[in-house]
């Protein structure tokens, strides 16, 4: 309960510009002090100080985590497959959606707006998954943690109970015959609703999505928990 208190009340401070991670850097101060008096004393000039006290106990990166393993693993995917033409739904655009623009053309659909790519490898349509217009069939879809937003309204979106079960519909008809679907959403035990957040699935409920039981076949599940380690190849009634 404590630790679901400490949560919330970090995000109620967030969303009026209080960030706890800065206040507990306040107490490099001091170092940042030392450092630059050391700076001025070896000779060094100082154009304008910009004081930043968080990355004095920073890692060099994270190397680990949702977006970190599936945006790199279904990259690689679609590396080795080599689809005729991959349509992206929702991804993250400095992960995944760059990953796959690297080697690759990638179109995106969003429902959110998007100002014009000066990458050419990134084409881009704004179109809501839930009321599906006529878009081409694809014989590669990708869809990476963006499902569980569906309806939601975070996104300007309309607010559908049943929005993720319209986009996953709206998913598997646009797919070619034997075309594949790479998508991603958070698991636990039990379903979820963090209202206006995201929702969390039981790990089979999408399987049981009636689309996807008529027309698609499970290739494999992968997954990862909540230290951030990647598990391939699992199990997912387990």
């Amino acid at each position: 309960m404590f630790k679901s208190l400490k949560i919330k009340t970090v995000r109620i401070l967030g969303l009026i510009g209080i960030n706890i991670k800065d206040i507990l850097a306040l107490k490099n101060y001091f170092r940042f002090r030392r450092d630059r008096k050391e700076w001025l004393r070896q000779g060094g000039e100082i154009t304008k100080n910009f004081m930043l006290l968080q990355d004095y106990s920073d890692n060099a990166g994270q190397n680990k985590g949702h977006y970190f393993h599936q945006d790199l693993l279904v990259a690689k995917m679609i590396y080795d497959t080599k689809p005729k033409r991959h349509v992206d739904i929702g991804s993250r655009l400095d992960g995944f959606v760059a990953h796959v623009a690297s080697f690759r053309e990638i179109e995106v659909i969003d429902i959110r707006p998007l100002e014009k790519s000066s990458h050419q490898n990134i084409k881009f349509i704004q179109a809501d998954m839930m009321n599906l217009q006529k878009l081409p069939k694809t014989d590669s879809i990708s869809c990476l943690h963006a499902i569980e937003h569906f309806g939601l309204g975070r996104y300007n979106d309309p607010i559908d109970i049943d929005g993720h079960i319209k986009g996953i519909n709206n998913l598997v008809s646009m797919l070619e015959e034997n075309g594949k679907l790479y998508i991603s959403f958070p698991i636990a035990s039990r379903e979820q609703v963090y209202f206006n957040a995201h929702r969390v699935f039981h790990p089979l409920t999408i399987f049981e999505v009636k689309s996807i039981k008529k027309y698609m076949q499970i290739e494999r599940f992968d997954y990862v928990d909540d230290n951030g380690v990647l598990h391939l190849k699992a199990n997912p009634k387990k």
